[in-house]
């Protein structure tokens, strides 16, 4: 019996065209010259290969693997990111997923399980939920670069019939330098750094979000404003602006600080972070059909802040990282993976100065807890009011993980900092 993590997110897939065959690989790294050969779909402009998954002959699943799909190993062209996605949004992957890759030098890696929890998803009732093209997924996964794949997905109980699974279930290969002028200099040590108010405004005709005010400015002025930190911009980490929606979803104020964690591995090095997020970027927009990426900040383990959803870092932006309570929120996440491997002091610090300054430009506590209304969808029905902290984790609003034991346990220190980043 194996066990199982949930998972309904938000997905779909840009328009594809075909592109030069991929070739099965045998269980090493030669090619199989007599294999069949499968077409990918994908475009140029996209930088994505979606490979459609299947029934896995005997020979290809894993010891207990009745019921499994998926992808034998094949050539693919490059990438660094991957997730499995499905049809229905609404339905869940009562099952586990896994896969390894090969790396440009050949060498294969192990076995790695991907998170198909459920996890950050737009909130119930609002345009970007209600856009009709999303898609269910995993957590993506960041591989580095690689050019062949091995996937298997399974049902809970290894037992079920394929039909047990979602429908439609497909594997998302990101190569997040796609559209990348290699002229900018995309780095971690501060290119685009915000160093004042970017000066969004929404775009006309912004409707179907619950909460939306005029330009999401947060109230002012604030009683304890603590610091702002610097923020490495969309531009410094190199997003192309034209996959997003073009419009901005504001909320009122940021009430409470949702912390997370990518669920990605922690295989990345500081310099690949700004990579890392063009493709969950890509992986949102156009793999999850969202309106841009979920979260509305990034750090990565070295401490460097990233803007993330588009709208204007100093603004109230709805974001799409914890359902049910997207609304007056701000989501943080924390590149990598914190159920057994703790955060770094930097990462930490750096999530406290963000929160203290985005609560502080509305007085609000770090330490203090306020009543949230739920706007359904997440841990708690429409409507149902719960006393949460100011500083919560992911899990604190949705049947999660998410952020991660080793995360989680650094929330009281994280809200006594902010408070003290805020003078209090």
């Amino acid at each position: 019996m194996r066990a199982f993590i949930a998972s309904t997110i938000g997905v779909t897939c840009a328009a594809a065209l075909a592109v030069p065959l991929v070739v099965p690989l045998g269980t090493g790294s030669a090619v199989a010259a007599s294999a069949p050969r499968t077409a990918a779909t994908t475009t140029e402009a996209s930088g994505i290969q979606s490979l459609p998954l299947e029934p896995l002959a005997p020979e290809a699943r894993s010891a207990d693997g009745v019921g499994e799909v998926g992808l034998p190993a094949r050539e693919t062209e490059p990438f660094s990111l991957l997730g499995v996605v499905w049809a229905d949004a609404a339905e869940e992957l009562h099952g586990e997923a896994e896969v390894r890759t090969r790396a440009l030098d050949g060498e294969w890696s192990g076995w790695q399980p991907l998170e198909t929890h459920t996890d950050h998803a737009p909130d119930q009732n609002t345009a970007e939920a209600a856009a009709g093209a999303v898609r269910g997924g995993t957590a993506p996964l960041w591989v580095g670069v690689s050019d062949a794949v091995e996937v298997r997905v399974w049902p809970e109980d290894g037992t079920a019939p394929v039909t047990g699974l979602p429908e439609g279930l497909s594997l998302e290969l990101i190569d997040p330098d796609t559209g990348i002028d290699a002229a900018v200099a995309v780095d971690a040590a501060g290119t685009g750094v915000a160093t004042a108010d970017r000066g969004a405004t929404p775009a006309a005709g912004v409707s179907g979000v619950s909460g939306v005010s005029g330009d999401g400015a947060q109230s002012a002025p604030a009683a304890y404003p603590g610091p702002r930190p610097p923020i490495t911009t969309r531009a410094g980490w190199g997003a192309d602006e034209s996959l997003r929606e073009s419009a901005f979803a504001y909320t009122d104020m940021v009430k409470t600080v949702f912390v997370h964690h990518t669920a990605g591995g922690n295989n990345y090095s500081c310099a690949e972070a700004p990579a890392l997020i063009r493709g969950i970027y890509r992986y949102h927009v156009q793999s999850q059909g969202w309106r841009d990426v979920g979260y509305n900040f990034f750090v990565d383990k070295c401490g460097t802040i990233y803007e993330g959803r588009a709208g204007g870092v100093d603004r109230a932006v709805q974001g799409a990282h914890t359902a049910g309570f997207n609304h007056n929120s701000m989501g943080v996440a924390l590149l990598g993976s914190h159920g057994s491997s703790a955060p770094t002091k930097e990462a930490v610090n750096a999530v406290s100065q963000l929160s203290a300054w985005k609560l502080g430009l509305s007085g609000i506590n770090p330490k203090s807890s306020r009543n949230r209304t739920s706007m359904g969808g997440g841990l708690y029905a429409k409507g149902v009011t719960v006393k949460m902290a100011n500083i919560s984790g992911h899990r604190d609003g949705f049947a999660t993980e998410c952020p991660g034991e080793q995360l989680y346990a650094q929330l009281p220190a994280i809200r006594s900092t902010a408070a003290g980043f805020q003078g209090r």
